[in-house]
């Protein structure tokens, strides 16, 4: 079992916009426009203290488990990608219709991994619209028997050459073989 928990760094990022915030705040005592800053970091703030204390995230082979949602992997139908990697964000649909999105505030690398692991472990679903077997380019038919493979062709010789030996051939099948008597005139040279 592996267990992907979220990064630390979101929730220290979430103490520095909520001070941000307070300052902002006292600025805006004495000057209105500082208040802007201000809605803007306390926004910041909640944003980045809710994907610091999101839940672990348990993948198994069995199952995947967000917090307290258990899902197994048969019931998965389709795992569908975003752009977000960091923080990672994933679209689930399941086999009785309902959708689950996955939010994994971790950094890049093991956001990486719990995605491999999670399209590993998807057998029977479709990941970005592609098949199990499509997506990690596997091949499942055995019974299919390979194809012999023709052997290449090489020009060997210019084509007024192969036009000459061609004829040359055809003369000595004609013939007969190579080795022909030669006639009475041809004995006087």
């Amino acid at each position: 079992m592996s267990c992907y928990r979220p990064a630390r760094h979101y929730l220290s990022a979430a103490v520095v916009a909520a001070l941000f915030a307070v300052f902002s705040a006292w600025c805006g005592t004495h000057w209105w426009a500082a208040l802007i800053p201000a809605v803007l970091f306390v926004i910041s703030s909640l944003v980045l203290c809710y994907l610091g204390t999101r839940p672990g995230i348990e993948v198994d082979d069995r199952q995947l488990r967000m917090g307290s949602r258990v899902i197994l992997w048969e019931d998965v139908v389709r795992i569908d990608s975003t752009a977000w990697t960091s923080p990672l964000v994933l679209q689930i649909s399941l086999r009785d219709g309902s959708r689950e999105r996955l939010i994994y505030p971790g950094d890049i690398e093991s956001a990486g991994r719990l995605l491999r692991q999670m399209r590993r472990s998807a057998r029977q679903a479709l990941i970005d619209g592609l098949s199990y077997s499509q997506y990690w380019g596997e091949v499942l038919t055995v019974n299919e028997q390979p194809k012999p493979m023709t052997p290449p062709h090489y020009r060997l010789l210019r084509p007024e050459d192969e036009a000459e030996v061609e004829e040359l051939y055809q003369r000595l099948k004609t013939v007969g073989g190579l080795d022909r008597q030669q006639s009475p005139d041809e004995h006087r040279d």
